[in-house]
């Protein structure tokens, strides 16, 4: 039984949610969202979102509590928006941006330049005696997500020093160096 998947969600103000056939639709005051859905109903009753399986088999178990979740983000996407921030740790790391451009400096020979979704809004700090720190804001939880994971793939953090690219927060497991 889906614990998560029984669960309503409330859906704030300011919020609308439509369903037509297998096509859910979630606007909101950032942006307009759009889901496609089988295996489960979905209906919005006084002002949540239920989400019901025809029957208990593996499969409408496991879309049960999946739907309901995309539901959830989706819904607080629209209303209140995800954020995802990154840290470059390691000596001449730098990340600067021009709209939508963003330019690393990873120690690499040449900088890495990625042209970032519209959907995300990209914004670097960099201050003295601090890591820089790249910003990811968006109303869609999955591209934000898609667009830290890769600049994260360019230069993944080292298990012995730490130095690449993390997540703020985000515990590294750390080796021993060798013993003379």
């Amino acid at each position: 039984m889906s614990r998560i998947g029984n669960n309503p969600v409330a859906i704030p103000q300011g919020v609308t949610v439509e369903i037509k056939e297998n096509l859910m639709e979630v606007k909101g005051k950032l942006g307009t969202l759009v889901q496609e859905f089988s295996g489960v109903s979905i209906a919005v009753n006084e002002g949540s979102v239920w989400v019901t399986r025809p029957s208990d088999s593996i499969e409408h178990k496991a879309k049960h509590g999946l739907y309901r979740s995309l539901v959830n983000n989706m819904i607080k996407g629209v209303s209140e928006g995800w954020t995802k921030k990154l840290e470059l740790v390691g000596v001449g790391y730098r990340a600067s941006n021009q709209g939508q451009r963003l330019d690393l400096a990873l120690g690499f020979s040449h900088n890495i330049i990625l042209d970032i979704a519209p959907e995300v809004k990209v914004e670097t700090t960099s201050e003295k005696g601090q890591n820089p720190i790249i910003t990811l804001t968006s109303f869609d939880k999955q591209l934000v997500g898609q667009v830290a994971a890769k600049i994260r793939s360019f230069r993944k953090p080292e298990p012995y020093k730490g130095k690449g690219v993390k997540f703020v927060g985000e515990q590294l497991r750390r080796k021993a160096g060798k013993s003379a």
